[in-house]
């Protein structure tokens, strides 16, 4: 092993562990905004809001912040949640909404 590569070494790990932590947060930005969606679905049938965080809690596997909102003829939600792991200081947001009244 060469002078060169030892100290190399800890930055390339840096850099794929920062790669591998943008990953995971990228994934639950998905499951957030796949959340959001289902939780605006919910309230635009007339669940309750209740109902649509317990929604928003199973689909995104965090416990969001869940506002809502109507524009008629819609209601939207707006979910909130903290990242986890080494990118744990980013918060996550996303917004959907969803025909009110769809029964």
């Amino acid at each position: 092993m060469t002078a060169e590569f030892a100290v190399a070494l800890p930055a390339i790990a840096v850099v794929l562990a920062t790669c591998l932590a943008a990953v995971v947060l990228v994934a639950q930005q998905v499951r957030l905004t796949d959340a959001a969606a289902d939780a605006a679905r919910a309230l635009g049938r007339g669940e309750s809001e209740s109902s649509a965080v317990s929604i928003a809690h199973r689909v995104s596997g965090v416990g969001p912040g869940l506002t809502s909102w109507h524009e008629d003829p819609f209601v939207c939600v707006a979910l909130t949640a903290s990242s986890a792991g080494p990118l744990s200081a980013v918060t996550l947001r996303a917004e959907s909404c969803a025909m009110a009244g769809g029964r």
